[in-house]
């Protein structure tokens, strides 16, 4: 396995899903590069398994005609989206790198009826020449906006040795012994071997402004979620409720409202939800969010960082470095030993592993040795185990966007049990959920792994074209 850096596991893209939005649409970019210097008139994109069953859900025919058209899924506008979109869909015609090209989306966009044996969200991208085949790219999307093809392999593009590699637990542990420091110091040690020590610094502090930007977006717009299942906002209604009679101008006195507001177990734990429900309505909107691992599973994290930040014993933006170094290195674990992709383990790959993330970041701010942190991760894990990916209608909306409330409430309770726990006495440990969670995934029954054709997505009646 070859090291992986927190950046890796955690992007700033684009929603509603990191497999199946960003994913494909960063697929799109790397075959518009192999494009240049050929002479070509026209191209066809074939779906296949997960990525053609929910694709239309979850957006992945627009990101790929996104991705053709050169737009970087960090930088875009998105509320330009709709604008570029219907550009293309009235006139039948992409723009790349200045060239025309006729391109009628609904028969240029294949959706097969079939999965693809390489990977259950595969896509491959065709350009013809005169009817001549000239190019052909066969892509994996692998969960967390990580793509794979035949001549790519993003995880393993470069040789790198970390000064400290951790590719289990018990490997994190040792480092900790040996350094006699927290995970959060191994961790940044190794992200020293990639970039300088500000890089690191103003990459994660980039990171959590969009998430903050993301939270306070969400809890400031109403409406009706696009996709054909009517789901209404919610997280700007419970803000008002919770806020009260506090005003605010911007975010900044947004935050400091909450923080004036009242402080209860329940408005607390109501705050947590709605955080994540910000998130990931602005997600099912195809807002700006970070993958955290993966985009439906984005409002854990920030759900759980701002309880700490609003309720807790905030101690400055060290905190921030130290909850994103810590939680990323339990979701690079996840990525190296099982799966976060839902196509391929169930939403257990994705809430499940976003609340471990979320558990041992918490934990380790909050004043826990790294044993500790791994118990939370563990005990969070442990309780997502078999969690099944059943999108209705194909949308990352039911149950996706309360599951994210849910993984956040279990990642605080995870920490608070591991903090008053005794580390060396637990009898599951990290690796051993980890091994769970990967055997788990590959006895699970094909209609929960993002497919809408289980669970809930077949008993709640919903005439969908996205479906």
């Amino acid at each position: 396995m070859e090291p992986l850096s927190i950046f890796d596991i955690y992007k700033i893209g684009v929603g509603p899903s990191s497999s199946h939005t960003l994913g494909p649409w960063r697929a799109a970019l790397k075959f518009r590069e192999k494009l240049i210097g050929i002479e070509y008139d026209k191209i066809a994109i074939h779906l296949y398994g997960s990525l053609s069953k929910t694709g239309r859900g979850h957006a992945t025919d627009q990101a790929v005609i996104l991705g053709l058209l050169g737009f970087d899924p960090t930088t875009i506008d998105t509320h330009q989206l709709s604008i570029i979109l219907e550009e293309v869909k009235i006139n039948n015609l992409l723009i790349i790198d200045g060239k025309p090209i006729n391109f009628n989306p609904k028969s240029d966009i294949i959706f097969e009826s079939y999965e693809h044996k390489r990977h259950p969200n595969t896509l491959k991208f065709l350009a013809f020449g005169s009817n001549d085949l000239v190019l052909e790219e066969l892509f994996a999307s692998v969960g967390g906006g990580f793509i794979e093809s035949e001549f790519i392999h993003e995880e393993t593009s470069t040789i790198h040795c970390f000064p400290h590699p951790i590719f289990s637990g018990e490997d994190l542990i040792e480092h900790t012994d040996i350094m006699g420091t927290a995970i959060s110091d191994v961790v940044f040690e190794n992200e020293k071997s990639f970039m300088p020590d500000i890089e690191i610094r103003l990459n994660i502090t980039r990171i959590f402004d969009t998430m903050l930007q993301c939270v306070y977006e969400g809890c400031t717009t109403e409406g009706t979620l696009p996709g054909g299942l009517n789901v209404n906002r919610r997280a700007k209604t419970l803000s008002e409720k919770l806020i009260g009679n506090g005003e605010f101008f911007g975010r900044s006195e947004w935050l400091k409202a909450i923080s004036d507001a009242t402080k209860d177990f329940h408005a607390v734990n109501k705050w947590v939800s709605c955080f994540a429900l910000a998130v990931n309505e602005q997600n099912a909107a195809m807002s700006r969010v970070v993958t955290s691992p993966t985009n439906g599973a984005a409002g854990v994290i920030p759900a759980v960082l701002l309880y700490y930040m609003l309720f807790c014993d905030f101690k400055g933006e060290e905190d921030i470095y130290k909850f994103f170094l810590t939680s990323g290195q339990i979701g690079c674990l996840f990525k190296q030993g099982a799966t976060i992709s839902a196509a391929v383990g169930g939403c257990q790959a994705e809430i499940g592993v976003s609340s471990s993330m979320a558990a041992a970041g918490l934990t380790e701010v909050m004043g826990g040795t790294p044993e500790q942190c791994l118990m939370a991760a563990e005990i969070a894990m442990e309780h997502h185990l078999g969690l099944t990916c059943d999108p209705i209608g194909g949308l990352v909306q039911v149950p996706c966007i309360e599951r994210n409330a849910m993984g956040a409430i279990k990642a605080i309770t995870a920490s608070n049990l591991a903090l008053m726990g005794d580390a060396k006495k637990a009898i599951v440990k990290f690796d051993t959920v980890i091994k769970t969670m990967w055997d788990t995934a590959q006895d699970m029954n094909l209609k929960y792994k993002e497919t809408s054709e289980g669970g809930l997505a077949i008993n709640i009646p919903v005439i969908n074209p996205n479906c």
